[in-house]
C-alpha cells in the first residue's frame, strides 16, 4: 500500500520569527450606511505547537479577522490592510491562486455555521476527500478511504455507510463533526478553529478537544480557537486574547487571563460565567450596556460607555484618548488604569465575585 504524503510547502520563514505572524491589521467593509471599522489595529502572533485562544462578544471582530487570514473577504465591498505573515510569506494581496494552495492545505479553518458551509448538492464523504485529492494527488479509493477514516476520527457511527450521505441527512451535531473533519483531512499547519463545539453535547465536545490536542502533539498544528466558552479555553488554549470593537483590549497565557485579568471587560467576562459553587438562583452579573456600533465607534477606550470603572481614572482621558496595548513578555491590557490600580480593583471588589478567595 503506497503511503501518500502531503507536498513540500515552500518556506520563506526566517529563523526565530512565528508561524503566523499579524501586524496592525484593519479590516473595513463599505455598506450602504458607511464603513464598518470591523478590525482596527490588530496584531498578534501564532508559534507552531500552541493554542491562541480569541475571546469576545459578537460583533468583537474574532471571525472577522480569521477570515481575513484565510483570504475569505470579497474583496470588492473590503479594504484589509497591514500585514498577515505565515511562515515567511506574506498574504495580505496576495493573488487568490496562491491562497488557493494554502487554504485546506497548509492552513484550514472549521466554521461555525456547518450547514451553510457544506454543500447540499455533494456527500459529505465527497467534500472531504476533494481537497485531500487535490493537495495529495490520491486517487478517489484513497481519498474516499481518508473521508472514512476522518469520519471515525470525529466520532461519526458507522462512517463506512454515512460518506455517502448528504449533510441534509446529518443531524446538527453530526454536520459540525463532518466539518471538522473536512478541515482536518490534510493535516493543516494552521488550524482557526471557530466555535468548533458550538452544537456538540459535553462528551462529544470533550472528544473533539482531545482530537485537536493530538493534532497538535502529533503534527506541531498552530492553532486559533475562537470561543464563547471560558472552560474550553481553559483546557485547550496556551494564549489568550481578548477582544473588544475590533481591538486586543488584552493579552496574556491562559493562566494570565483566567486568574489575574487586568482590563474591566475580562473582568466582565469572567463575572457572568456561573459558579459551581454559586446557589442555583443566584443571579449572574451581566456586563452593562450593549457592544458599540462599529460604524461610528466610541472616541477613546471603546470599552468606556459601558466602563463601571471609568471613575477611577480621574480625568476624561477614557472619553478622548486611546489606551495604547504595550507588552511586557506577552502579557498586557489596553487600560488607563495603572497597573497596580488593575491588580487592587480586582482583588478586592471583582476576586470575591468569582469565588475566588
Amino acid at each position: 500500500m503506497t503511503t501518500l504524503t502531503k507536498p513540500e510547502q515552500p518556506s520563506g520563514r526566517r529563523d526565530g520569527a512565528p508561524f503566523l505572524s499579524v501586524r496592525d491589521l484593519s479590516v473595513q467593509f463599505a455598506t450602504e450606511d458607511g464603513i464598518v471599522k470591523a478590525v482596527d489595529g490588530l496584531s498578534f502572533d501564532v508559534e507552531r505547537g500552541r493554542t491562541l485562544g480569541i475571546v469576545g462578544e459578537s460583533g468583537s471582530g474574532k471571525s472577522v479577522t480569521n477570515l481575513a487570514v484565510l483570504g475569505l473577504h470579497n474583496p470588492r465591498n473590503t479594504a484589509i490592510t497591514g500585514e498577515i505573515v505565515l511562515n515567511g510569506h506574506e498574504l495580505t494581496g496576495a493573488p487568490q491562486r496562491t491562497l488557493e494552495k494554502l487554504r485546506g492545505n497548509t492552513m484550514a479553518m472549521i466554521f461555525q455555521d456547518s450547514l451553510s458551509a457544506l454543500s447540499p448538492y455533494y456527500t459529505v464523504g465527497r467534500q472531504i476527500a476533494e481537497p485531500f485529492r487535490k493537495h495529495t494527488g490520491a486517487s478517489r479509493k484513497a481519498a474516499r478511504e481518508r473521508a472514512v477514516e476522518m469520519l471515525r476520527r470525529v466520532g461519526i457511527p458507522q462512517p463506512e455507510l454515512r460518506v455517502d450521505d448528504y449533510p441534509h441527512q446529518f443531524s446538527g451535531g453530526m454536520r459540525q463533526r463532518a466539518m471538522i473533519a473536512l478541515a482536518l483531512v490534510c493535516d493543516p499547519q494552521l488550524l482557526i478553529a471557530d466555535e468548533p463545539t458550538t452544537a456538540l453535547d459535553v462528551t462529544v465536545q470533550a472528544q473533539i478537544l482531545d482530537l485537536l490536542k493530538q493534532l497538535q502533539q502529533e503534527t506541531g498544528t498552530a492553532i486559533i480557537f475562537i470561543t464563547h466558552d471560558l472552560g474550553v479555553v481553559a483546557r485547550i488554549c496556551d494564549d489568550v486574547l481578548v477582544m473588544y470593537a475590533g481591538r486586543c483590549v488584552e493579552r496574556g497565557t491562559v493562566r494570565d487571563i483566567l486568574t489575574t485579568p487586568r482590563h474591566p471587560y475580562a473582568w466582565g467576562l469572567l463575572s457572568s460565567v456561573p459558579r459551581r459553587k454559586a446557589p442555583v438562583d443566584a443571579p449572574l452579573r451581566p456586563i452593562p450596556g450593549t457592544p458599540p456600533s462599529l460604524l461610528k465607534p466610541p472616541t477613546g477606550c471603546p470599552f468606556h460607555p459601558r466602563c463601571e470603572f471609568r471613575e477611577y481614572v480621574g480625568d476624561t482621558r477614557c472619553q478622548d484618548e486611546r489606551p495604547m496595548l504595550t507588552l511586557d513578555s506577552g502579557r498586557g491590557a489596553a487600560c488607563h488604569l495603572p497597573a497596580e490600580q488593575q491588580k487592587s480593583i480586582f482583588a478586592e471588589q471583582i476576586r470575591p465575585l468569582l469565588g475566588r478567595s
